[in-house]
């Protein structure tokens, strides 16, 4: 989740909606309000279904390029820790840095923003910056996202435990410290589940404030055992195969999922485009959960080609855009979605085309109140 991707006047607009900054135009404040409850109708129908199809597409095209970025050299670098890597250590330091990036994101962003501004009484603006919520699927993401810490500290997909994996390697030496960090996984994604669904209406339940404070626990957990690593787990003969391991069980085939899951979600769209129907609007909603979840399940390692390339924002900015989606929508300028050149993350040409596609975009226009959209 990209969370500084929002246009300036996107911002200007939520923020005078909700009451806590002046912008200069009343009016942005009422165009906000109609674009982000825009409804599908006939008015609108031929744009909106092939926004849906331009926005699919390029997520097809997205999965498709980092999963090939990996496959065709990126995870032979870093099984063998060459190029930016000197050694495995190196590699396995890399590994929890992004487990720890997504337990911090999760409690202190995902959850804690929402939480905070809604404890402030900023309820509006609480609502707004949950994630996912137009699907209602905010709490299936966060528990994804730390499965995807899980995945990478078992070496596995499925909760097993491989010889090769850092938590063998960190039993061997302390079997005490490798249970440890395993449970307090394990409470994170239970914590996150106890949230009463949705999220957007629980934002500051006492459960939520429970699963960022198990997710702060986990972030000290993982920085606890990466130092143990550091000092004590250091041999190539070591970390090697449990690199390897983490390539080609854990990031290979969740990369494999999610261009296979994105391809299964832009044929769902293409074939709304075609035919619209309730019945195919529901089929979206479907393959879009589907292909959302070996995203969530791969934000431990957004290192490398996702980063490098900007995938991650590409697929995954948030908050969105509403005003600048419906400004999309009504002029139907499909190339705004498009950016060309070596990624800058200060590019502010390729962030606005970044705000205008991903998975929230589709989203928003799939879904509402956690239900498929209705042909009007």
């Amino acid at each position: 989740m990209k969370m500084k991707n929002y246009f300036l006047m996107g911002l200007c607009t939520v923020a005078l909606s909700m009451g806590f900054v002046a912008c200069d135009d009343d009016e942005e404040a009422d165009e906000f309000e109609v674009a982000a409850n825009l409804d599908y109708s006939s008015k609108n129908a031929t744009a909106w279904g092939n926004y849906m199809a331009v926005v699919s597409s390029l997520l097809k095209s997205d999965a498709t390029s980092l999963y090939n970025a990996w496959n065709d050299s990126y995870a032979a670098e870093f099984k063998s820790h060459t190029g930016s890597y000197n050694s495995a250590l190196d590699c396995v330091e890399t590994i929890f840095d992004g487990c720890m990036d997504i337990a911090g994101e999760v409690g202190e962003s995902k959850i804690g923003e929402p939480y905070n501004l809604k404890k402030a009484g900023r309820d509006t603006e609480a609502l707004y910056a949950v994630e996912s919520w137009y699907s209602w699927h905010s709490r299936d993401d966060y528990a994804n996202n730390i499965n995807s810490v899980r995945n990478a500290f078992l070496g596995t997909l499925d909760g097993s435990i491989a010889e090769n994996s850092l938590y063998t390697a960190l039993k061997n030496k302390d079997a005490g410290k490798a249970a440890s960090l395993l449970n307090t996984i394990n409470r994170t994604y239970n914590a996150i589940l106890a949230i009463p669904q949705p999220f957007r209406n629980n934002i500051d339940s006492e459960e939520a404030k429970n699963a960022m404070d198990q997710c702060a626990n986990l972030n000290e957990a993982l920085e606890s055992v990466k130092g143990y690593f550091q000092e004590n787990i250091t041999e190539d003969e070591i970390l090697t195969p449990i690199v390897e391991q983490y390539v080609d069980v854990v990031v290979l085939p969740t990369y494999l999922d999610l261009m296979q899951k994105n391809t299964a979600l832009d044929n769902a769209v293409k074939a709304f485009q075609a035919s619209p129907s309730n019945a195919n609007f529901s089929t979206c909603c479907n393959a879009w959960l589907a292909a959302r979840e070996p995203w969530e399940k791969s934000e431990a390692f957004l290192f490398g080609p996702v980063a490098d390339m900007g995938l991650d924002p590409n697929m995954d900015s948030w908050p969105l855009d509403q005003v600048g989606i419906v400004a999309t929508l009504t002029s139907e300028n499909w190339n705004s979605l498009t950016w060309t050149g070596e990624y800058d993350e200060d590019s502010k040409a390729i962030e606005s085309a970044q705000t205008l596609r991903g998975f929230h975009t589709l989203e928003y226009l799939i879904f509402k109140d956690g239900k498929a959209r209705t042909i009007n």
